[in-house]
């Protein structure tokens, strides 16, 4: 059974305080929308790959992946 991202998130913010939970609300929404960026992309002729080019560490033992994209004109693209 496939869990969407939205129902992954409300259970995982269950225990999170409230500016928890608007952090956590943001990357989910951010996410989404690069999701749908990256799927325009290649239906636009293009291959996207995602790298972590950094860690962010918040000091208390929290931290997150910072990512940079790495776009790849397809040759046989014609835009």
């Amino acid at each position: 059974m496939k869990i969407s991202v939205k129902e992954r998130i409300e259970a995982q913010t269950t225990e999170m305080g409230d500016m928890q939970q608007v952090a956590m609300r943001r990357v989910a929404n951010d996410l989404h929308r690069l999701n749908q960026a990256v799927v325009e992309a290649v239906q636009a002729g293009l291959s996207v790959e995602l790298i972590r080019t950094a860690r962010h560490h918040g000091g208390d033992g929290n931290w997150g992946d910072l990512l940079m994209p790495i776009i790849v004109r397809n040759a046989g693209s014609s835009e």
